[in-house]
């Protein structure tokens, strides 16, 4: 007998002690009117308000509800990697818990996972309440990802997605890459990736935990993700290559130069010490260079072999 839930929902949260009953009787109304089981996973990332207190309240009126509380703020992507290890839903989904992810997509996200075969549905909050501070950078950054990426998504930031259980507990969210989870998940296998135009709610409690430091940092993570999907298992392929090609290079003009040299030596022609030319010292850099990434590369097969890729997190408090 399969007791799997329909639904899982995973919110991670900081500081938003206002939001937090509404939000979950908002999600309760929206699977209770759909006949849909659930679970809401709530992962408390170290705030310092009352949030912790009012999961707990929640869980004595919801029993739907399971809590996790970090001991100290880890960030977005560390709460969202312990949600998915904690969720059991057929489908599983990421919502903000300020209450601008509107908990009705629900449904309609999750037939498209079941009925139109898609991996992962991402939301497009087309019209944003955001300031046009956020909005603009927010544009250009989705444009470079969808071009680096080849995923079509017009918003890959958006924390209204969806997902099928098996995507989750198949890729390993990380650092800050929580903005690329459609990347990550693509890299395991999973391309049946989908786009749908959601409800963006003004924010009614607190303020934005984000500020403008996330465009750099995400560039950043884009460089990261986009190096590791390709190269994150055999490191020696991009720095062992690219030695080898320093090196060769390096060496055939270090080659080239003292021939040079001899050759007009011997036959009497004007000529300058090899010490005394620029492009020798620039050869035998490209041979160090090179050896150098030939050894990084190296080192790095070395850890990645033999290194742990689980995370770590210390958790406080737990509810199940």
């Amino acid at each position: 007998m399969n007791n799997r839930l329909d639904i899982s929902v995973v919110v991670p949260l900081y500081n938003e002690q206002e939001s937090l009953s509404e939000l979950v009787e908002w999600i309760d109304r929206v699977a209770r009117e759909n006949t849909l089981s659930y679970e809401v996973i709530m992962v408390d990332d170290g705030s310092s308000d009352d949030s912790w207190h009012v999961v707990e309240q929640l869980k004595e009126k919801y029993p739907a509800i399971k809590g996790i509380r970090f001991a100290r703020n880890y960030g977005k992507s560390a709460a969202l990697y312990c949600g998915f290890a904690e969720a059991e839903g057929e489908v599983v989904f990421t919502m903000d818990a300020d209450l601008q992810d509107s908990p009705d997509e629900i449904p309609e996200m999750r037939r498209m996972i079941l009925e139109e075969g898609y991996d992962l549905v991402s939301g497009w909050k087309k019209k944003r309440y955001d300031p046009a501070g956020k909005r603009f950078p927010s544009k250009f950054f989705n444009w470079t990802a969808r071009v680096v990426s080849g995923i079509k998504l017009h918003d890959f930031n958006c924390g209204l997605k969806a997902y099928r259980r098996k995507v989750i507990k198949s890729i390993e969210v990380y650092g800050e890459m929580h903005r690329y989870i459609p990347i990550l998940a693509k890299h395991a296998g999973f391309k049946r990736i989908g786009e749908k135009v959601v409800q963006h709610q003004e924010r009614k409690y607190g303020v934005s935990k984000f500020g403008m430091e996330r465009m750099v940092k995400g560039y950043l993570d884009l460089i990261s993700v986009s190096f590791m999907s390709h190269f994150g298992r055999s490191p020696m392929y991009f720095f062992g290559s690219l030695g080898t090609i320093m090196f060769l290079l390096g060496g055939f003009t270090t080659v080239w130069v003292i021939a040079a040299k001899l050759y007009k030596q011997a036959n009497g022609l004007p000529l300058r010490a090899v010490t005394d030319q620029p492009l020798f010292f620039v050869a035998i850099l490209a041979v160090i260079l090179g050896v150098q990434l030939f050894l990084a590369g190296f080192l790095g097969e070395l850890i990645n072999r033999n290194s742990s890729d689980r995370n770590s997190y210390l958790i406080d408090k737990k509810i199940k």
